[in-house]
């Protein structure tokens, strides 16, 4: 099913470019052009799996084989870290933690961008963390499906253009926990699950998602760790492409009114990322509303 390019996507496709365009010449590595960036991230739009559709059905979809060497893999592959999208100091990194943080407090004359305090409640350790600018030890930004596994299961052969709409995908992106980022490093889900039981579900959702939406594959372990996550919870959706705009703990669908309405429709519980999810209904905070 072909889908319409999200704003997630169209700031992933001009993320990086503008930090390039101010930066003098030879100072860093060079950007992919922007249109290469934009087809990059439409065609994984396009490719993504339609919102609602069951996380253990778009598993089945995808190959399954043996991890490729992580030989010549290093950051810079995919682009510069964190790049200005607009040119007023909102980064990646600023975007996604005005998305996922609440009472958020900004860095004056930034436009509301450059996030200086708020709190975060964390999807991997269910834990209330506060976060201030410069404290380097509370909050990272993760990507789900992390940059060393894509390596290896696939995105050695994309060009960079696809490698930098990739690493800046919001879909792919959550403000979690600094200790427990740093523990998972660039392990898949056959040797990493968040400590949040909680959660599980809804990253094993998220980590198909991508997968599928860049064409990674996955090898035996992961599948079936994956499977037997989504054993615990067979309804799972994947969730829809995520817009910087929005809480990562929500959908682009209308959330339900209350729980009485998800249960209504069979939906509960919902898990931070499922269509309909309102962080207003998860009354303790842990990513699972209307248990």
């Amino acid at each position: 099913m072909e889908h319409r390019p999200t704003r997630s996507l169209a700031l992933a496709a001009l993320a990086v470019l503008t930090t390039v365009a101010c930066q003098p010449a030879g100072t860093g590595p060079a950007s992919p052009a922007v249109d290469a960036v934009s087809e990059a991230a439409t065609r994984a739009s396009a490719s993504a799996p339609a919102p609602g559709r069951a996380a253990a059905e778009v598993l089945a979809t995808l190959t399954v084989k043996g991890r490729a060497p992580q030989t010549g893999y290093d950051r810079d592959e995919f682009g510069p870290t964190w790049s200005d999208v607009d040119r007023n100091g909102c980064d990646t990194r600023n975007d996604v933690l005005a998305r996922d943080l609440s009472r958020k407090t900004f860095e004056a004359g930034t436009h509301d961008c450059v996030v200086v305090r708020g709190t975060l409640a964390d999807p991997y350790t269910a834990q209330t963390i506060e976060f201030v600018k410069g404290d380097g030890s509370s909050v990272d930004i993760d990507h789900v499906v992390a940059l060393g596994n894509s390596w290896q299961t696939g995105s050695f052969a994309w060009d960079e253009a696809r490698r930098t709409a990739f690493a800046n995908d919001p879909l792919n992106l959550l403000a979690v926990d600094y200790s427990a980022n740093r523990q998972k490093g660039d392990a898949d889900a056959a040797t990493w699950l968040p400590p949040n039981r909680a959660a599980r579900c809804g990253y094993a959702a998220r980590q198909i998602a991508v997968k599928a939406a860049y064409g990674l594959w996955v090898t035996r372990a992961e599948h079936d760790a994956l499977q037997r996550v989504l054993d615990t919870c067979p309804g799972e959706p994947v969730p829809p492409p995520a817009a910087v705009d929005a809480p990562a703990g929500t959908s682009t669908a209308q959330p339900y009114a209350d729980c009485a309405a998800a249960r209504a429709a069979g939906a509960a519980p919902l898990h931070r990322g499922d269509p309909g999810w309102s962080g207003a209904m998860d009354g303790d905070g842990d990513g699972t509303a209307c248990e």
